[in-house]
């Protein structure tokens, strides 16, 4: 699938810019393409090369919340909710404990463990299907929930807007929060209504409540603040969270007597690698963005978008932000080298930029999870999943752009 999305959009930009020149007689645009590689090179080697320091702190940091059993207090507080959603999993079952270390290394924003618990998920969860080549309901959740992401810490998103120069990179903390909330509950309540899961049981009714509750409260709070003052306050906030989380990682840590500077260092390691790493991948995909930009064929698209838009009287700078959410669910390199293009070409702090990092941080990779977990144990019919995933999705991005809109005008 990715092969044939990159390979596509580099097509097109090469297809458009040789019907331009043909058409007006000008090669200047293949100049303008070629320029457009070399720049998107440089741009992604540095900035993937600027993310080693950032990538060194918050992966060692994470490392210590593992050892200090973040992930175990996550795991006690989430497997009375996965009971009862997940009715056919046996309480004691190694799968349950599976599926809930996945969705709390997601909670922690860990991509590099939930991606191997969540394999180890959907393994256990096989174990438990009587039709291998068919995706069970207690799978078809776990994916879309997977594929919701919601994501307490989006660090590698704060990351990239304090590499883009972001004046306070962390000020779409509490749009993420809200936007991925909502993804997450759409997913949940269409997976609800075809599998007929009991919403209303009084477990499943206080963890929605307490959780709806939250992001509820701090919506209506920051809402009825002045748009400044939103601003600072949603700073602020969204810092001290990260703070108190920081030191509440240290502490559980020393309390269970770890060696907090060698796991830290442990953890800084991979960061390093990690950061290494994703030049060949961001490189790649920046280029066919570049392409695209450079050839005109993105502009036409949002163009089209734009028009329909002005047509129904609505405000148009959402539509700068959309190219991250139409790649979104395809390539998660995708839709970061189109938030990283974006925030390049209108700036990190401009709405466009910000709504490209909320709408980055609302959901995750849809179909590359689907061919990864399910592809992991022969799943070859995924029923309902694909249209809950993207449900979630689609609620992702509309709650996206609204939040911005309150909390960025």
């Amino acid at each position: 699938m990715l092969n044939a999305i990159w390979a596509g959009m580099i097509l097109v930009a090469c297809t458009v810019a040789l019907v331009k020149a043909i058409m007006t007689g000008q090669g200047e645009i293949f100049v303008a393409l070629v320029h457009s590689l070399f720049d998107s090179a440089k741009t992604g080697f540095e900035i993937s090369l600027g993310l080693a320091g950032v990538m060194t702190l918050w992966l060692g940091l994470m490392r210590v919340a593992q050892a200090g059993g973040g992930l175990v207090l996550i795991t006690r507080a989430l497997a009375p909710l996965l009971k009862r959603l997940m009715p056919e999993v046996p309480p004691q079952h190694p799968a349950q404990g599976a599926v809930v270390m996945n969705l709390s290394a997601n909670v922690l924003g860990l991509d590099n463990a939930a991606t191997p618990l969540g394999l180890a998920a959907m393994r256990e969860l096989q174990t438990l299907n009587p039709t291998p080549d068919t995706a069970t309901n207690a799978m078809i959740l776990f994916l879309v929930l997977n594929a919701s992401s919601v994501t307490l810490l989006p660090l590698t998103i704060f990351t990239y807007r304090a590499q883009m120069g972001a004046h306070d990179p962390t000020d779409v903390f509490v749009p993420i929060l809200i936007a991925t909330y909502c993804s997450t509950l759409v997913g949940l309540l269409a997976v609800a209504v075809v599998q007929r899961i009991n919403l209303l049981d009084r477990v499943v009714l206080a963890y929605l409540g307490l959780a709806t509750g939250m992001v509820a409260g701090i919506a209506v709070y920051f809402g009825s603040l002045p748009a400044g003052e939103m601003q600072r306050q949603s700073a602020i906030f969204s810092n001290g969270l990260l703070l108190f989380l920081i030191v509440a990682f240290l502490l559980g840590a020393l309390i269970r007597r770890v060696k907090v500077y060698e796991v830290f260092i442990e953890g800084a390691k991979e960061g390093f690698q990690v950061a290494v790493g994703i030049i060949p991948y961001l490189v790649g995909m920046l280029l066919a963005i570049g392409l695209l930009r450079a050839s005109g064929a993105l502009e036409g698209l949002l163009d089209g978008i734009r028009y329909l838009v002005h047509g129904l009287g609505w405000d148009d700078r959402f539509v700068e932000g959309l190219p991250t959410a139409l790649v979104k669910p395809f390539s998660g390199s995708g839709a970061r080298a189109m938030m990283i293009e974006t925030m390049r070409t209108h700036g990190a702090d401009s709405f466009a930029g910000r709504l490209s990092a909320v709408i980055q941080g609302s959901t995750e990779t849809t179909f590359y999870v689907l061919a990864v977990y399910f592809g992991s144990v022969g799943i070859k019919r995924s029923r309902h999943a694909i249209s809950c995933a993207l449900l979630a999705d689609l609620a992702g991005v509309i709650a996206a752009i609204f939040v911005c809109y309150a909390f960025f005008g």
